[in-house]
């Protein structure tokens, strides 16, 4: 049985990975490198340290990558933050894990302002014993650093963790740092991609895993 689950944010509890795909897109868009939407969405989850190469000519990345994560920032706070809502039964997940008697992370990439807002509108401040912010890690997903920082925090080893994540960039950082995902598909992606990037399970979302939780690799 597991001792922890590392929960990642966007995409997994709260549905907001098509907004941080459009404020990406525009702001892109803002500095001269059209992109699609479409193309935005299957590089959310990574960090913006990882995102601005795949759009921005390498010669260009030193120059452009703070102005473009200020703008972008500026942009999704204004725009939407506010539009952003849990998924259903998020918090009733994390209670039920609870419940079997693992210990919550939140291992997420955000700064600790917007960490600190979505665990408000998550309410679940109760039930989360460690978080982790873009402070704890050098590198982003999907590296694995926010894992390992996650891991440290709760004085555990890999193999007793286990992720809830959403995107092959939390399967490929868990995979670096020796931890199994499970997966949900509402963060935009199909269920073959991510049970060929290695999730153990996959899942709708998160009332999906509640409803299945007994015979989820959650379950004692």
């Amino acid at each position: 049985m597991y001792k922890a689950v590392l929960c990642d944010m966007d995409g997994t509890l709260l549905d907001s990975n098509h907004f941080h795909a459009e404020a990406w897109q525009r702001t892109f868009n803002e500095f001269g490198f059209p992109v699609t939407f479409e193309d935005m969405v299957k590089q959310i989850g990574k960090g913006g340290d990882k995102v601005i190469p795949h759009v921005v000519p390498k010669d260009r990345c030193d120059e452009l990558e703070e102005p473009l994560k200020d703008f972008r920032k500026r942009l999704f706070h204004r725009e939407y933050m506010d539009r952003i809502v849990p998924f259903s039964d998020a918090r009733r997940l994390l209670e039920r894990m609870k419940q079997e008697g693992l210990r919550l992370a939140i291992a997420s990439s955000s700064d600790k302002e917007d960490l600190q807002a979505f665990l408000l509108l998550l309410k679940v401040h109760d039930l989360v014993e460690e978080s982790t912010t873009s402070d704890d890690a050098k590198e982003s997903k999907p590296e694995p650093d926010i894992f390992q920082a996650a891991l440290a925090k709760l004085k555990i080893q890999p193999y007793e963790a286990v992720v809830l994540g959403d995107t092959p960039w939390d399967i490929e950082a868990a995979k670096k740092a020796g931890i199994a995902t499970v997966a949900v598909r509402c963060g935009g992606w199909k269920e073959d991609e991510l049970k060929s990037a290695g999730a153990i399970a996959v899942y709708r979302d998160p009332a999906d895993v509640l409803r299945n939780f007994d015979s989820s690799p959650f379950a004692s």
